[in-house]
């Protein structure tokens, strides 16, 4: 029988996404919460976590400091929802 979760790749992916500071590419591996851009040195989240969010067994599968990396990138990225959320209300009072 196999180990672990079924639904985690065996293999790390990799994404490209822009700086959006300078522009640069920025390669980011799945495993990885967030990478310093290597032009400009702004932070670059990854925005496409997985089973983190919703698993009940993520802490356990993931291990415990790679967990809650995840779950910081998540509270900041719902941070920063909010806040667009809260500027496009407000705005939208204005017009």
């Amino acid at each position: 029988m196999l180990e672990g979760c079924q639904g985690r790749p065996r293999t790390p992916t990799i994404t490209e996404k822009i700086c959006p500071q300078c522009g640069n590419v920025v390669e980011l591996f799945s495993i990885d919460s967030e990478v310093a851009c290597d032009n400009c040195g702004f932070v670059v989240y990854n925005d496409e976590l997985s089973c983190v969010q919703w698993c009940a067994e993520a802490k356990k599968c993931m291990g415990p400091d790679t967990y809650e990396r995840m779950m910081e990138v998540v509270l900041r990225r719902m941070q920063r929802e909010e806040e667009e959320r809260r500027r496009r209300l407000e705005q939208s009072r204005h017009e």
